[in-house]
């Protein structure tokens, strides 16, 4: 959303669900993202209500059709095969499936790191190949970021002391390292695709190392707190204290970077060189 308003697109993209966003407003662009959601059908179950990829997948399709009836097949496709579509995915894999202690999630049992790794890189190429089959051509996918970083993992992992929390890190690396993989062949097998990577866990873990350069006091805590030595352990709500200058932290909550964090995220992914994203950035993307 931060980087539709860096090209001067105005406000945030509508969220799909929302009554108002029917007819032409579809036409410019809508959001399909959901809190909670995942690659997995099965990430987040304990959040009840959320929207998996896959279901998203299918409001897209919704859409498309909607486009189709609006503007006929050729202009649709037109249309479809210019715009921009961008993937921010897979934390809540690790966070809210595999890492979570509860035994309604039987993968962390049963499953090995690297399978479990595998299962959704599986799962995220028939995700990819079916927009591709929706017609979408030019797909901006973000890698997962520092997980392990995040107020929420430094408090529910305090042996870590001052530092990251290296296990979810490394599920993350290992991850990124296969999505890499992944946007690779299906840029080679899905003809007149453009497929970037966004290494967002090397941004981000660039703001964090050297957050003062970046104009941060904190890199660490979360902004909106209630309890934990970071603020990590209860999400942001009505009970939370918000800190007094929320562009000087780079994490919002127990989970999320801040607004300041994400602009600067944006930024790089927009006009960033080869070691932020791959093969392109995101403005030559556009002009392709």
């Amino acid at each position: 959303m931060f980087t539709g308003q860096e090209l001067g697109l105005g406000g945030f993209s509508p969220p799909y669900l929302a009554p108002d966003t029917v007819g032409d407003a579809v036409l410019k662009g809508v959001n399909y993202a959901s809190g909670g959601g995942g690659i997995l059908n099965h990430t987040g179950k304990v959040f009840g209500g959320r929207i998996n990829l896959d279901a998203q997948i299918d409001n897209f399709a919704n859409n498309r059709q909607d486009i189709i009836s609006s503007l006929g097949m050729l202009n649709a496709m037109n249309l479809l095969r210019n715009a921009l579509y961008s993937f921010t995915i897979g934390s809540n894999d690790f966070i809210n499936n595999y890492l979570t202690p509860v035994l309604s999630v039987p993968e962390r049992a049963v499953v090995s790191p690297e399978a479990f790794v595998e299962s959704m890189i599986s799962k995220f190429r028939q995700q990819l190949t079916r927009l591709y089959l929706l017609d979408a051509r030019k797909i901006v996918v973000a890698n997962v970021g520092p997980i392990g970083c995040i107020p929420f993992m430094r408090d529910t992992n305090p042996s870590a002391g001052n530092n990251c929390v290296d296990l979810p890190n490394q599920l993350v690396q290992y991850f990124n390292k296969r999505l890499k993989d992944l946007i690779s062949e299906l840029s080679s097998n899905l003809e007149g695709s453009l497929f970037l990577y966004a290494d967002v866990y090397r941004i981000v873990t660039d703001i964090i190392e050297n957050y003062r350069d970046y104009g941060f006091d904190a890199a660490d805590s979360a902004c909106c707190f209630v309890g934990g030595r970071f603020g990590g352990l209860i999400p942001c709500g009505p009970p939370s204290k918000v800190c007094p200058d929320r562009s000087k932290y780079v994490f919002w909550d127990p989970y999320h970077p801040s607004d300041a964090t994400n602009i600067l995220i944006a930024r790089r992914l927009l006009d960033g060189d080869l070691a932020d994203i791959y093969p392109i950035n995101v403005r030559q993307l556009l002009n392709a």
